[in-house]
């Protein structure tokens, strides 16, 4: 795509991942962008402090292994150049065949990549109406009650929503070690990337008993119990039956106990902690996002074997995430039908998790860049982790629902193959040769320079 400069910067509303990936994607490409963020001015009901593409339910962007869809995504996202894949590559953690970041370090890699271009224009302000010009919305899923009334009003629907719930992070000195072991589920990484802490039948049972009958946060009266079931609370899942969580978040396969009586055996249930920073100095409860109240957290939660003692760097907490019926309201290339100049990208449209929304801001940001240069918008191949992902926000359904990437979002492959992990290969590979065709042709990839 041949650069070239207009009259409009491009207007971005929200510095998280989807903004922040956008806003790099035009800024690389020779183009002035303003980007809004209100935080720390004003604070969403789930950050903590002003920085760039804050990461808040979790330090993981999930599996990075291409035979998954996920991983695949982030391949792509690379290929083609993101910023957000490169945050994450620099200050990953170890988390065995995960992706985990040091987040700190993450949102300052990010901040101080764009802060490097001298023409970005950042405004610290609520944005209470849309300016002029082009824009794109980058929100999230937490945006301010005044601009998500302007998005009502901008969409002539009620708003749709779902809530989201925070895992608690524990401070890894206060961990019984004599109880809880390292290892990871089939020994995928090098086995000090997880803690386990494993519970007996009796102890599970009990603790299973105090958990669904324990406190929680009262939801408002206008607000109905509506969870994205990848996010669901580890209480609203253990409510489905006594053994739903011993077969999700706290399923003990492969997983042996250290040095049984000469024997591998295995829990009856395992609560596992994940690694959150470098320093190894506090791990996240994975699984465990609730919205408990605080002290019936502190009472469940040390009731877990290993965890008796166990002090608490953040507790979980519940949110409201509001997100738009992408494929009422969007074109193909996430402008709104009715107000072309608009874009929305991220969490906002309807896709879920820290990659899809990073993925979806650069999407939107390619969009733009190549509208800002009087280029017509390129079309990602369909058999390709982006496509499929963007196709999702145009499926038009009667109960549009958030969604991650998953293979079956993908178009078939024309050899039917019974094998499911030979079939996610061959997908994997259709996509990867689909994407090194298009980023040349379109001349997408990075070359490391600004």
């Amino acid at each position: 795509m041949e650069q070239c400069m207009t009259k409009h910067e491009v207007q971005i509303i929200g510095a998280g991942l989807a903004g922040c990936e956008a806003a790099y994607q035009l800024l690389k490409r020779g183009f002035a962008v303003c980007l809004y963020e209100m935080r720390p001015q004003v604070l969403t009901p789930a950050h903590t402090g002003g920085g760039f593409a804050e990461l808040v339910c979790s330090n993981s962007l999930r599996a990075n292994n291409i035979e998954n869809a996920v991983g695949l995504l982030k391949e792509e996202m690379r290929r083609c150049g993101s910023l957000i894949m490169q945050a994450a590559d620099a200050t990953a953690v170890p988390a065995g065949g995960a992706l985990a970041v040091d987040r700190h370090r993450f949102s300052a890699y990010i901040e101080e990549k764009l802060r490097s271009f001298p023409r970005l224009r950042l405004v610290r302000n609520e944005v209470r109406q849309l300016p002029e010009g082009p824009l794109i919305v980058a929100a999230g899923p937490l945006a301010s009650p005044a601009l998500s009334e302007v998005l009502q009003n901008l969409s002539g629907q009620d708003a749709l929503y779902f809530h989201d719930a925070i895992a608690p992070i524990v401070d890894a000195s206060t961990i019984n070690m004599e109880i809880a072991f390292f290892a990871s589920r089939y020994n995928k990484g090098d086995g000090q990337d997880y803690l386990n802490c494993p519970f007996t039948r009796e102890q599970y049972q009990a603790f299973y008993q105090e958990l669904i009958a324990a406190a929680v946060h009262p939801l408002h009266d206008f607000e109905q119990e509506k969870h994205f079931s990848g996010c669901m609370p580890i209480e609203s899942m253990a409510r489905y039956g006594e053994d739903a969580i011993r077969y999700g978040p706290l399923k003990p396969v492969g997983l042996a106990l250290p040095n049984v009586d000469g024997e591998k055996k295995e829990a009856y249930a395992v609560v596992q902690l994940r690694k959150e920073n470098l320093d190894g100095t506090m791990y996240n409860m994975v699984g465990f996002q609730t919205r408990l109240t605080y002290g019936e957290q502190k009472r469940v939660f040390r009731m877990i074997p290993g965890l008796e003692q166990a002090e608490f760097f953040r507790l979980g907490s519940m949110h409201r995430n509001t997100y738009i019926n992408a494929p009422r309201l969007l074109d193909g290339y996430l402008r709104l039908k009715t107000e072309p100049r608009i874009r929305f990208a991220g969490q906002i449209t309807g896709v879920e998790g820290y990659v899809e929304s990073a993925a979806c801001g650069l999407l939107a940001g390619i969009f733009s860049a190549f509208e800002q240069a009087g280029c017509a918008a390129p079309h990602f191949p369909r058999e390709t982790a982006l496509g499929s992902l963007l196709a999702f926000t145009q499926q038009e359904k009667d109960n549009y629902q958030p969604m991650n990437i998953n293979f079956g979002l993908f178009p078939p492959l024309q050899q039917r193959l019974r094998n499911k992990k030979e079939r996610f290969a061959a997908l994997a590979a259709r996509a990867l040769s689909a994407i090194d065709a298009f980023c040349a042709e379109l001349e997408l990839e990075y070359d490391g320079t600004d």
